[in-house]
């Protein structure tokens, strides 16, 4: 141990010189004491405080590039005294996020729960002192024992995938703003009609009481990072076997509390088929078929419900071309770069399919 002796005009020099030094950050501490004008350098001290350290499973789990100002008292030739030193803090391995927030590299977790739990504690506080705001903690499925461990220190649960878990810290004393989960799932249904007049219609095999003998539309959900206009492609072809290709989103439904509390986005599309042979999808479908249109519509459930009746109104406007639905345009915004999809009415543009009287 090396105690390095300063009178108070160099205290700040000598602090800024130990945060360059990096003795300090092999086995030496470099101190600066108050109650004296000389200065000189003292090995082998001992001091009357305790200081205790952990190691790590993970050189790269704890960021050592951060320093506290700290307190300390001792006793040399039995006189006391005390003074100020810097204190390498040990900081979990992370990066700062675009909203003066904090994303925790889950890749160099410590594996050792009681580590975590002290290296935790020590970046929270660190990461308070530089006022920072919104903690993000992904725990994969293979250190699900560190969950408990995050609770305890005030973390919250914000969703969980198949392979992890995702939390949040809200740092200020100020009402937290972190986004809450995702609040909607997207379901996609498929107006498919052929030349003939006739719709593809569905009887699924696990469907609710009232709707048994059914024919309906196909449905599904879209998937993570799919489209609209190809995830209804998509989920036509897994249940029906016929290939489709998309003309217009002609309506959507929004409704709450659908699933585990979580709200609904339906969307009903217009399809035009390229192909003619079914084949149904033995897991979900019980049957399918082509369907004329007026027997269709003409079921009593379709008749006796005004969701299903006003969608089947509106498609049967747009065949009678007195309505048009929204068209999919992909452009990239300036905003973020990326190419994203807008769906719109388009009835002056000379490509479109509508071509509403």
């Amino acid at each position: 141990m090396e105690l390095k002796l300063v009178d108070s005009k160099s205290l700040f020099l000598s602090n800024f010189e130990l945060m360059k030094s990096s003795s300090f950050l092999d086995t030496k501490l470099r101190f600066g004491l108050t109650g004296t004008h000389k200065l000189c350098s003292c090995r082998g001290v001992v001091l009357k405080a305790s200081h205790s350290s952990a190691s790590y499973d993970a050189a790269s789990s704890v960021s050592k590039e951060n320093f506290i100002l700290d307190e300390f008292s001792c006793q040399i030739n039995g006189k006391n005294c005390s003074g100020l030193y810097l204190r390498d803090v040990r900081v979990l391995d992370a990066s700062d996020d675009e909203y003066g927030g904090i994303l925790i590299n889950p890749q160099t977790l410590p594996s050792n729960p009681q580590i975590f739990a002290s290296v935790l504690r020590e970046s929270l506080s660190h990461w308070k002192m530089k006022g920072k705001k919104g903690v993000w903690l992904k725990l994969p499925v293979e250190k699900c024992d560190l969950v408990p461990i995050a609770v305890k220190e005030g973390f919250q649960y914000h969703h969980a995938e198949r392979g992890y878990l995702m939390m949040t810290y809200w740092l200020p004393d100020d009402p937290c703003m972190l986004p809450s989960n995702a609040s909607h799932q997207v379901g996609v249904g498929g107006f498919v009609i052929n030349d003939k007049n006739e719709v593809l219609v569905v009887q699924e095999k696990h469907s609710a009481p009232a709707l048994s003998g059914l024919w309906k539309i196909p449905t599904g959900f879209i998937l993570e990072s799919e489209e609209i206009f190809t995830g209804i492609v998509r989920e036509v072809k897994e249940e029906t076997g016929i290939d489709t290709e998309f003309v217009e989103v002609m309506a959507f439904r929004h409704a709450h509390n659908v699933a585990f509390e979580k709200s609904d986005l339906f969307f009903v599309c217009l399809l035009r088929p390229l192909s003619t042979r079914i084949m149904v999808d033995d897991l979900e479908i019980q049957a399918a078929k082509w369907m004329p249109l007026v027997k269709f519509v003409e079921q009593p459930l379709i008749q006796a419900d005004s969701m299903f009746k006003k969608v089947i109104d509106i498609c049967i406007a747009r065949l009678g071309k007195r309505y048009c639905g929204l068209s999919v345009h992909q452009l990239v915004s300036t905003f973020d770069g990326k190419l994203s999809s807008l769906y719109f009415n388009s009835v002056e543009d000379s490509d479109s399919n509508c071509k509403a009287n």
